[in-house]
């Protein structure tokens, strides 16, 4: 059985995704599709005094006509200063913080692209979790990209000689198991079970970014939330 998913690449994304990473044997970073305004492309939520507070990464003329590999992070080094400072005070008393910062430190310092960023980061993070799961980037393989949105994804599928499909629960709006059995592809998803832990002596806030989880739980705990998921 050869699993594979193919998921846009998101901005230290939440806990589900890396639940799909985990699940399968090879991870296409779907980077040559076009960027969404307003998505989880360049931002998403960390805990900032006991609320979700959104972090940014300023892109240079991003623009919903452009594919996520074709877009530049602004090189000023103000806002990257700034997503690092917030991080820190956010998290500088949590438990697993200098391992965690380490790794954020570094990728705030090394990438040009939005793309780059958010395929080095899910390669920085799986090492960091010893997730062996072999990671791709859609624009490197040989395609027919004139295909479009669920027929783009079968063709890849194919390419990669897959014999079933994983996606995040909200895929099931977008594709049908019926055209993907004809092509002899099984479709599953990933439904995240109840993932709670204790974040300072705050209330829970859940589905924040995959930085909190770290900051807050060891490697052997994130493995257990890594399984915390239904198949369906």
């Amino acid at each position: 059985m050869h699993k594979i998913a193919i998921m846009q690449p998101y901005f230290f994304p939440y806990i589900a995704y890396w639940q799909v990473i985990n699940a399968v044997d090879t991870y296409v970073v779907y980077d040559d599709v076009a960027y969404i305004k307003g998505g989880w492309i360049n931002r998403n939520n960390i805990l900032v005094n006991g609320k979700a507070n959104l972090i940014t990464l300023a892109l240079e003329n991003s623009s919903s006509f452009k594919n996520i590999n074709e877009i530049n992070i602004i090189q000023n080094g103000k806002n990257t200063e700034k997503i690092v400072k917030t991080i820190q005070m956010a998290y500088k008393k949590a438990p697993f913080y200098n391992q965690v910062m380490l790794i954020l430190e570094n990728l705030f310092t090394k990438n040009i692209k939005i793309s780059e960023f958010n395929y080095n980061s899910i390669i920085d993070i799986n090492k960091y979790l010893g997730i062996n799961t072999n990671i791709i980037l859609s624009s490197n393989l040989a395609k027919d990209n004139t295909l479009k949105a669920q027929d783009k994804v079968i063709h890849i599928n194919k390419l990669l000689n897959s014999n079933m499909y994983i996606n995040a629960i909200g895929g099931q709006e977008l594709y049908d198991r019926e055209e993907f059995k004809k092509e002899g592809i099984e479709l599953k998803f990933i439904k995240m079970g109840d993932i709670k832990y204790q974040q300072f002596k705050n209330d829970f806030v859940p589905n924040l970014s995959i930085i909190d989880v770290m900051m807050f739980n060891s490697v052997e705990k994130i493995k257990e939330m890594l399984n915390n998921y239904e198949l369906i």
